[in-house]
């Protein structure tokens, strides 16, 4: 025992070394280093898993607490692997000045006469979209505002604040992830799944994703649907939809656990919250910004995708020219089909009228054919995925934490430039893996 209870610390001080120096040595273009570092967690990481079903009570808690100190280890760090941190605080700024992040890009605020206190050259210089409009929802906004609104004149000050309230709702998330666990009858230990995960912890809070927020939110609202509190759960489902979009993905698979004029109410009730919370954003201006910004993501931007980049490739060969104008909103549309589908009609698997673990599969499959058909697959947008297969038996997307980051070998000094081979193993390995677990019909590990 006492051998054992040496081993857990043993490994959880090197994870916890590994981690100051992946969050306050290592830049994002050093591949090496950063690869060194990440698949020594990687490695770490995937040997407790491996030892979960023989773990008793104080070995997973041992390992939550020192999940937690991995997290706060990352207080004190200014994002190295990110950069998306300067345009929350620019966000941030014209809120708190007044103004409104969606109506204008921030080369509008360079220009003579229109700038506000705190838009100065030093922080321009550093966004990566100064000619797009803000896309973030208003929960993120709200925590961009109250960062700067903290530390109105320090960066470095207002990542802190971020980074604190990132830090208490992955506690919070922690703690739901445990209570619903025995819910559904799955084995304590699968918190782990999620709370040593590496990439959950760079990503948000080492690179400040606000993944960390919709999470909870997420969670909260299957909580409150476990007790039949149908509209505290749908207030908790709008403030994750408004923290990020992805969960209005999800939401149709209610439908059959909730029945119809049960799932109706829950709709209505979290459409209202998500009109009230963006109501104060609303203008002429702001709806053409963000009609402008959700254009740019379906068919301006490219990274880490999959069945986009094969058809990419036979429109090159078509017709010689990037197609991404008109495959990107084509896919995304194919994708909702697939989605709508699936929802009324689940082919994949046999629904009951009960919340299980069949939703959360539910919600594997809708997650996972929205990310293959998306133009963009950052690392962290795979992290919704990861925390709603703890509840599926589905454990393809360890693998994924694992493959993705091979996606950070791109950077250089200078900028970033694709290995289109990574991605092919990337998708390749995954995919592989998932086809083989949905033929099995895997379960989670039961307690």
């Amino acid at each position: 025992m006492l051998k054992s209870k040496s081993r857990h610390y043993l490994l959880a001080s090197a994870c916890l070394v590994v981690f100051v120096v992946t969050g306050y040595g290592v830049d994002r273009h050093e591949t090496a280093t950063l690869f060194a570092c990440y698949f020594v967690l990687f490695g770490i990481y995937l040997a407790v898993l491996r030892n979960m079903p023989q773990m008793n009570e104080g070995e997973i808690n041992l390992w939550v607490v020192a999940s937690i100190l991995f997290r706060a280890s990352f207080l004190y760090s200014i994002p190295a692997l990110s950069d998306d941190f300067y345009r929350f605080i620019w966000d941030g700024r014209v809120l708190a000045a007044g103004g409104d992040p969606f109506a204008r890009v921030p080369s509008y605020y360079m220009e003579a006469g229109h700038a506000f206190e705190g838009l100065d050259q030093n922080l321009f210089d550093k966004l990566n979209s100064k000619d797009r409009f803000s896309s973030y929802p208003p929960v993120c906004q709200f925590i961009y505002w109250l960062s700067v609104k903290l530390s109105p004149d320090s960066i470095h000050g207002s990542v802190l604040v971020m980074k604190n309230i990132l830090l208490l709702f992955e506690i919070a998330t922690l703690w739901f992830i445990r209570r619903l666990l025995p819910r559904f009858s799955i084995a304590p230990s699968s918190v782990l799944i999620y709370a040593l995960n590496p990439l959950v912890i760079l990503e948000i809070s080492g690179n400040v994703h606000f993944e960390g927020v919709m999470i909870l939110f997420l969670l909260m609202a299957v909580y409150f649907l476990l007790q039949r509190r149908i509209v505290a759960s749908a207030v908790a489902w709008a403030l994750s939809v408004c923290t990020k979009l992805i969960p209005l993905i999800i939401l149709p698979l209610l439908y059959h656990p909730l029945g119809r004029k049960q799932a109706i109410r829950y709709g209505a009730i979290t459409a209202v919250v998500v009109l009230l919370l963006y109501l104060p954003l609303v203008s002429a201006e702001t709806l053409n910004g963000y009609a402008t910004s959700l254009g740019y993501y379906f068919q301006r931007f490219e990274f880490n995708a999959s069945v986009y980049y094969l058809v990419r490739a036979i429109g090159y060969l078509l017709f010689g020219f990037n197609i991404i104008h008109f495959a990107g909103p084509l896919l995304a549309l194919a994708a909702a089909v697939l989605i709508f589908r699936m929802t009324f009609r689940p082919w994949h698997l046999q629904y009951s009228n009960t919340l299980d673990t069949t939703l959360f599969k539910g919600m594997v499959w809708c997650l996972l054919i929205y990310l293959l058909s998306s133009t963009i697959v950052h690392p962290w947008y795979i992290i919704t995925l990861l925390v709603i297969s703890i509840f599926s038996g589905y454990r393809f997307v360890v693998a994924w934490t694992g493959l993705i980051f091979l996606t950070y070998a791109g950077y250089s000094e200078t900028g970033y430039n694709e290995n289109y081979f990574l991605i092919a193993i990337e998708y390749l390995i995954v995919v592989s893996i998932f086809v083989f677990e949905a033929l099995w019909k895997p379960h989670p590990v039961r307690s």
